[in-house]
């Protein structure tokens, strides 16, 4: 099973129950490569590991280049980099039972305020 993080804290997966098309890309997806999906409401991005961040990359691009759909962060991310998720584009983030048991919802909620603790605010002030 798995847990849907989102600023609101833990929740279902919710993709399941519609009947919307899905597309899953793998983190080592040529961003040279890269299209606007335009037949998918949804965006999967794989994350083999914590350490591998193209897919930050990837989601950054696909909201460049006008995606509007949601995009799920999918795999090894961990709490700390909710906050860049977000910022790179992404509306949720999909862990393991497992990984949501050793980092329990408040340290992922605890992240939730994403827009405002970032060096750019900072320097705007």
């Amino acid at each position: 099973m798995t847990v849907i993080v989102t600023d609101e804290g833990f929740g279902p997966d919710t993709w399941e129950a519609q009947d919307a098309p899905v597309l899953d890309l793998p983190s080592d997806t040529d961003p040279a490569t890269l299209e606007v999906p335009h037949n998918a409401i949804h965006v999967r991005i794989a994350f083999p590991s914590f350490a591998d961040g193209r897919g930050f990359t990837l989601a950054r691009l696909l909201r460049l280049r006008g995606y509007t759909g949601t995009l799920r962060a999918a795999g090894h991310v961990i709490s700390d980099q909710y906050a860049m998720a977000r910022r790179s584009g992404f509306d949720e983030v999909e862990i393991s039972d497992e990984l949501a048991a050793r980092q329990p919802e408040d340290e992922w909620k605890f992240r939730a305020n994403w827009q405002q603790h970032d060096y750019q605010s900072r320097m705007r002030g």
